[in-house]
């Protein structure tokens, strides 16, 4: 079954172009020009089949920054506020992307921007949204005092109250608790989630860190899951309360 896939587009020429692609490579792809038809798209779907798969959202929109868009898909109610959102940010605008990915968003990239690197983008993100069944130890769940990491639902809890995460935080934090007691660099924990590219002087882990932690920790400025080890990267505690 084909995947279907949002695109939230002011730019009626662009988001034909970009659809015209991702159909051409199996993907089923709808459009929005503006911030609120595109949530009432998400949150209104006319059937199961027509539940999206992944959000494309630009930055600049006529209505709306995507800043905010990003933050009402994350409040909406019922699965889909888990909908994985790749954001379209300006070229050469960092702060941008760190704030995309405080807010939710699952990556970003920069515009302009090459199709193939997008497609590549896509694929990465619901790969790493679905569960790997064949996958030594995929049917354990993961404990760690009162945390809880589910592989198959893909969802995390402390003490039984869920945690919100994105699904490309729950695969940094799965990654790190599959290495427990292991310091590991950012680069290592990239490649571990896979996806994309390290980009040089990218802040996205440390950005993703801080949002997982605010999740997972009782005291995020005193935190004892995920442990910064300075100069190096972070470390996962193997024992924890």
């Amino acid at each position: 079954m084909s995947q279907h896939l949002l695109i939230i587009e002011d730019d009626s020429r662009l988001a034909a172009m970009v659809a015209e692609y991702l159909e051409q490579n199996a993907f089923k792809v709808g459009h929005a020009p503006t911030g609120q038809i595109g949530l009432d798209l998400l949150s209104k779907p006319l059937a199961a089949s027509a539940a999206y798969d992944l959000v494309i959202l630009d930055l600049m929109l006529p209505d709306m920054d995507g800043l905010e868009v990003c933050r009402r898909i994350r409040a909406l109610n019922g699965p889909q506020a888990g909908t994985p959102v790749l954001m379209l940010t300006a070229k050469g605008d960092p702060m941008d992307r760190v704030i995309g990915l405080e807010i939710g968003a699952d990556d970003y990239l920069p515009k302009p921007f090459e199709p193939r690197e997008l497609l590549a983008r896509i694929r990465a993100i619901l790969r790493r949204g679905s569960a790997d069944p064949a996958k030594p130890g995929a049917q354990k769940n993961l404990h760690f005092g009162s945390l809880e990491i589910d592989r198959n639902a893909r969802t995390v809890s402390v003490a039984g109250h869920s945690c919100e995460l994105t699904s490309y935080q729950f695969d940094l934090l799965l990654a790190m608790a599959e290495r427990a007691g292991r310091v590991l660099t950012r680069d290592q924990i990239m490649e571990a989630v896979r996806g994309r590219e390290l980009e040089a002087f990218d802040r996205s882990i440390d950005v993703h860190m801080g949002r997982i932690r605010a999740a997972i920790e009782a005291d995020v400025k005193n935190p004892r899951r995920i442990l910064t080890v300075r100069g190096v990267g972070y470390v996962f505690a193997r024992q924890q309360d």
